[in-house]
This record gives C-alpha cells, sequence and structure tokens, in this order.
C-alpha cells in the first residue's frame, strides 16, 4: 500500500510545485508610447524573445511622434530620444545613437544638383515632416564643428512619418531627411543617395521612460531589462 502512495504523493508535489511557479510567473499588461521608427529599429527586436519567454505578459502600443503625458495618458512608459525625455522621468538608455541624412534619388539630383551646404536646400523641393503636438513643420537639424544650424525647408509633400517620405524619395520628388538606418537598402542598392554627409550629426539614443513607481512591478523590471542597451564590448 505505502509503495502505491509513495509515488503518487510525489506526483502531488511536483504538481503544487509547477502550480505555485506558474502563480509566480510575471504576467499583466504594459502600456507603451514611442515612434514607428523606436518600435522597429529598437524596441521590438528586444521585444520578440521576451515575449515568447513570458507569454502571460502582454503589450500594448500606441504609435506616434508626439509628446504625450504618460501620467495623465495613462500609458506606463514611454520612449523617446533623450534630449526630450523631461527631468522628473527615469530614463534607462535603450538603443545607440543615430542620425537624420538628407537622400535623394539619382534623377533628381541629376536634374536638380546635389547641395553642398545646408543653405542650398532653400533652392531645392524638400519632403518635410510636420510634429503633430506642436503642430509646426520640423526645422531640419544640422551640425559640423560643434556649430548647430536649423534649416526650415519648402516643398510639395508634408508627411508625419518617415517610412511614408521613402518612395517619395526614391521616385525622384525631392529630398527627404530621414533616420539613416530605415533606408540602408535603397542607399546600398544605388535607389536613393545620401548628400551633406558632414552636416549630419549624431543624435542621443532612444530611452525609455517611466514614473519612479513603475520599477516595483516584476513586469514592468523584466520589459525594461530586455530592452536595455548594451553596447557590444570593443576589441
Amino acid at each position: 500500500m505505502l509503495k502505491t502512495i509513495t509515488p503518487r504523493l510525489a506526483d502531488i508535489e511536483d504538481e503544487i510545485a509547477d502550480l505555485m511557479a506558474a502563480r509566480e510567473k510575471p504576467s499583466g499588461v504594459i502600456k507603451l508610447t514611442l515612434s514607428d521608427h523606436a518600435l522597429d529599429s529598437v524596441v521590438w527586436p528586444k521585444l520578440k524573445p521576451m515575449l515568447a519567454a513570458y507569454p502571460e505578459i502582454s503589450v500594448e502600443f500606441s504609435l506616434d511622434s508626439s509628446f504625450r503625458n504618460i501620467v495623465e495618458e495613462g500609458f506606463d512608459a514611454g520612449v523617446r530620444l533623450g534630449e526630450s525625455i523631461e527631468k522628473d522621468m527615469i530614463a534607462v538608455r535603450i538603443g545607440p545613437d543615430w542620425r537624420l541624412i538628407a537622400v535623394a534619388s539619382p534623377s533628381y539630383f541629376a536634374e536638380c544638383g546635389v547641395p553642398d551646404h545646408p543653405q542650398d536646400l532653400l533652392r531645392h523641393n524638400c519632403i518635410n515632416m510636420r510634429h503633430i503636438t506642436a503642430g509646426g513643420l520640423y526645422a531640419w537639424e544640422f551640425e559640423r564643428d560643434g556649430q548647430p544650424l536649423r534649416v526650415r525647408v519648402d516643398g510639395q509633400l508634408t508627411f508625419n512619418n518617415s517610412y511614408a517620405m521613402i518612395d517619395t524619395a526614391v521616385a525622384g520628388l525631392g529630398i527627404a531627411y530621414i533616420p539613416e538606418n530605415i533606408v540602408e537598402a535603397q542607399l546600398k542598392a544605388g535607389t536613393l543617395v545620401q548628400a551633406l554627409d558632414d552636416w549630419s550629426p549624431y543624435f542621443e539614443g532612444y530611452f525609455l521612460y517611466y514614473p519612479s513607481r513603475r520599477q516595483n512591478r516584476p513586469v514592468f523590471r523584466i520589459l525594461a531589462d530586455a530592452l536595455r542597451f548594451r553596447p557590444p564590448f570593443s576589441t
């Protein structure tokens, strides 16, 4: 009798341990506000393995380029460039520095010329970006030898999304100023050509920012650790 009961007791103990482990698995929903570029270039590649490892963690994304009040609007955290984060927020770096570059099709540059100085853009058909929050058009930011320069360009087309500019630039409709990493394929293929390289500065990369009380949630700590930027070791 004892021989038949003992294995069953062991099975029950294993089942109880499994139940306790299941109960201890982090679960919950995290709401993030971020741009499409931040999601595509930094956040999603890091969250895919995390979500596979923690199936009880859910993430809700709100994609826009505006500056949201994450506390008032019910977000757990946001992702923005380091220079634009409020001072009362905790910020964790999640990505490397990156830059915007001026690009156009070879046919456009052949017809209209290649700008040698940012001020030359005033004579070109430029593809504008409108920031939803501020409502105004983005003034293209350049820098060389430590001297910043902003140029307010003009053109036929205006978008509020960098990815939408790629096809229009490839089609020869003007010069776009967009993140370098989203046009690597077009630059390699030669369908886009870069200009003003020595005027294109690097920006401080993306940060996860949030109010201090969020960091105590186990589910949030897992997400923040998954996104944390870990620079490659130098050789």
